[in-house]
């Protein structure tokens, strides 16, 4: 359920606003920003994203965060906080408002990581679009390097859905993980947040060991969705299974207890 109705009309009492002002700040009608506020209009994504750089909030916490009962100072906070990208998404859309999958090939990986967050950076990369995807979320392909998630290979694009919080991360999955010290990494994701404040991230390919970041240092997730290859996975009598993953990251999680101890 969608709570961005409700979500705008505190934001706007909090700040001070009439309807008025927040139509100037956003370049709209102010009747449209009643509209909104009422329920009877849903902004279009140019205006979403207007919205969210306006309070420094996630499009996601803006639409499905309960924020009524929050204070502008722990309002305030929560835009602060890391929550997956600790930045507000930025995004590209096309003169109708639909949304563009940007794509993210090798060598632009390393730039990334500097302009993942600049609109002007984004506006330059490739984009394209998938009918079958849920209109739901927002979507970002990356082109992946490497051996390391085989039987995926080198130049296969997986296509990420942007998880906007921490807690919708599921042990074992596979994500694309942007991070300050190791840029962008697609990995298999094992959560020990609660434990060690750490994610493990997990190679399919055995010949690679896992290694951990902590979340302080994650930029952006992305579930991975999707992927699009010019060539088919070669699954073999090899290849790992989850519980052996998962044993991988227990094995690495004693080591670290035993080198505290």
């Amino acid at each position: 359920m969608s709570r961005l109705s409700e979500n705008i009309k505190h934001l706007r009492k909090l700040k001070g606003w009439t309807q008025n002002d927040l139509a100037e700040k956003i370049d709209i009608k102010r009747s449209l920003v009643g509209a909104y506020e009422e329920g009877r209009a849903d902004p279009r994504l140019s205006n979403l994203s207007k919205l969210s750089r306006l309070f420094h909030l996630t499009v996601d916490m803006l639409m499905h965060r309960d924020l009524t009962s929050k204070s502008l100072a722990q309002i305030e906070r929560l835009g602060h906080e890391k929550a997956g990208s600790g930045q507000i998404l930025s995004i590209t859309v096309d003169g109708n408002d639909e949304e563009y999958i940007d794509l993210i090939p090798q060598k632009a990986s390393a730039g990334y990581l500097n302009g993942y967050a600049d609109p002007q950076y984004l506006e330059e990369l490739p984009k394209f679009r998938l009918p079958n995807l849920p209109k739901t979320g927002t979507y970002r392909a990356f082109e992946i390097n490497g051996d390391s998630m085989l039987p995926l290979k080198p130049g296969t694009i997986i296509i990420g859905r942007y998880l906007s919080d921490l807690l919708e991360l599921k042990s074992g999955q596979c994500y694309v993980i942007l991070s300050e010290q190791e840029g962008v990494v697609f990995k298999r994701v094992f959560d020990y947040t609660q434990e060690h404040g750490q994610l493990f991230l997990v190679s399919d390919n055995k010949a690679y060991p896992p290694f951990k970041i902590d979340t302080s240092d994650v930029l952006e997730i992305w579930e991975a969705k999707a992927f699009l290859s010019m060539e088919f996975p070669d699954y073999g009598e090899d290849d790992m299974s989850f519980e052996k993953l998962k044993n991988i990251v227990l094995d690495l999680q004693r080591e670290i207890i035993q080198l505290k101890g």
